[in-house]
């Protein structure tokens, strides 16, 4: 039997934050491979692609989106804003362009009451050959709809090695008989809400503080094959004492993401 609905008093004031950390590597042996590499993450996360991203969000959420305002920068990146309501479009809606803004590549959208953003961030290191590249995603939502049901979508949408994910549930809110609620949904741990091959796929660390409504879990790829981490070159190419120091880097690179701290 499904469980019976809080009847709330007014609106909903609850507020849902989810925050990404999501990192992508890669090694690169040379300056022209390490452009390249920043033209290819320049391109495949550009102001089209993380609207699109925004927009999926939406829908998955359901929300629906106002405005759209987004712009490409050079030599590198984009911004995105976007207007979303939790209610329906009111007839007449006008989508709109902005002009650009001061982030080199960051995505904004905005609920009533509520936002989405994402920023990028990506780096070389000329002096070990290692290139990151960061993307911080925040969804946050007042009302009904919840942003954990973008989860999933999120990390699939980038290409995720390491992924650091917070949830908090903030405010209170009241029901009819004026009794205030902290939260409205059971959560034990962010982990309940990822797909089963997400779930296969990484290596998942919990702390979780359930007197503050507060949920943490850290995520490193349990899958390692060099030649997903190369750019401009394949493994087979590069004799095996070169590619075992290349692989050490890469997981040690990883092992400093995952944990926070270098080692």
């Amino acid at each position: 039997m499904a469980k019976r609905r809080i009847q709330l008093h007014g609106f909903n004031n609850l507020t849902k934050a989810l925050s990404f950390n999501i990192y992508d590597l890669c090694y690169a042996t040379n300056e022209e491979q390490r452009e390249d590499y920043i033209a290819y993450i320049d391109e495949a996360y550009n102001a089209e692609r993380l609207t699109q991203i925004l927009t999926d969000v939406s829908q998955i959420i359901g929300a629906n989106i106002l405005n759209i305002a987004r712009q490409d920068y050079d030599p590198q990146g984009a911004s995105v804003t976007i207007l979303i309501a939790e209610g329906p479009v009111e007839p007449g809606t006008t989508i709109t362009s902005a002009a650009p803004g001061p982030l080199p590549e960051t995505v904004l959208a905005h609920l009533d009451k509520s936002h989405i953003t994402v920023h990028t961030y990506p780096e070389s290191h000329p002096h070990d050959g290692i290139c990151t590249f960061r993307a911080d995603i925040d969804v946050a939502t007042c009302g009904v709809i919840s942003p954990l049901k973008a989860l999933n979508y999120l990390i699939h949408s980038f290409e995720s090695d390491i992924v650091t994910v917070d949830y908090r549930v903030r405010g209170f809110t009241r029901d009819v008989r004026g009794r205030k609620h902290f939260i409205d949904h059971k959560i034990t741990s962010i982990q309940d809400y990822f797909s089963r091959d997400t779930k296969n796929s990484y290596e998942m660390i919990d702390v979780n503080v359930y007197q503050e409504n507060l949920f943490h879990t850290k995520m490193c790829l349990k899958e390692f094959e060099l030649d997903n981490y190369l750019f401009g070159l394949h493994a087979d190419d590069l004799p095996m004492q070169q590619r075992r120091r290349i692989e050490r880097r890469l997981r040690k690179e990883m092992q400093e993401l995952f944990y926070g701290r270098n080692l």
